[in-house]
């Protein structure tokens, strides 16, 4: 015999049979990733040295705002006042107001250490991956600044649509013991 299943009849049944279906959906997504790099399985992640900052990371992701965000290498960094991936070229002033920023979500956060060195920290809920900050960094800088594919935010699609459209092969699968591509000291290990 079928039994049928009953409406909820109340809002706290609403919501605790919504709360259910949302929480079996969060576990499922977790445990697929979860899966996924336990079973010696592969990531999607951008090399750092082919990476052009074309910017189609931060409209290619199926993602929005994309899984790419911008990292800082500290190790590489000269730690400058005037910073090539925070102030804009020809900046008046070498101070924090937003015209003479280079990100145009203000995703870089600067801090004075001493005289003349700043610590810069990327402030990765603002980034949208849109690669400006990195191409300033590159031309102007030591290019500490660079972009990785944060795994606790991509959905690790069968096939990337940023690697589709990327114009330097710069992305690829990875094995997801090692998921990250790094500049610098930690890059060369």
């Amino acid at each position: 015999m079928h039994r049928a299943t009953t409406p909820p009849k109340n809002r706290r049944d609403v919501l605790k049979t919504l709360g259910r279906v949302l929480g079996a959906g969060a576990l499922g997504v977790v445990g697929i990733r979860l899966f996924a790099r336990r079973a010696g399985g592969t990531v999607w992640q951008i090399d750092p040295d082919k990476c052009t900052q074309c910017g189609r990371c931060a409209t290619a992701c199926v993602l929005s705002p994309s899984a790419v965000k911008c990292v800082h290498a500290y190790d590489v960094c000269g730690y400058c006042e005037l910073c090539g991936g925070y102030h804009r070229p020809k900046a008046k002033e070498t101070d924090t107001a937003a015209e003479n920023q280079l990100c145009p979500t203000g995703a870089i956060v600067r801090t004075y250490v001493e005289n003349p060195y700043y610590e810069y920290r990327i402030d990765e809920a603002r980034c949208i991956g849109c690669a400006v900050c990195v191409e300033g960094c590159a031309s102007f800088g030591n290019g500490s600044l660079h972009l990785q594919i944060r795994h606790d935010r991509c959905v690790n699609c069968n096939a990337c649509r940023i690697a589709e459209v990327c114009p330097a092969d710069a992305i690829t699968r990875i094995p997801a013991d090692r998921p990250y591509r790094m500049k610098g000291a930690a890059h060369k290990a």
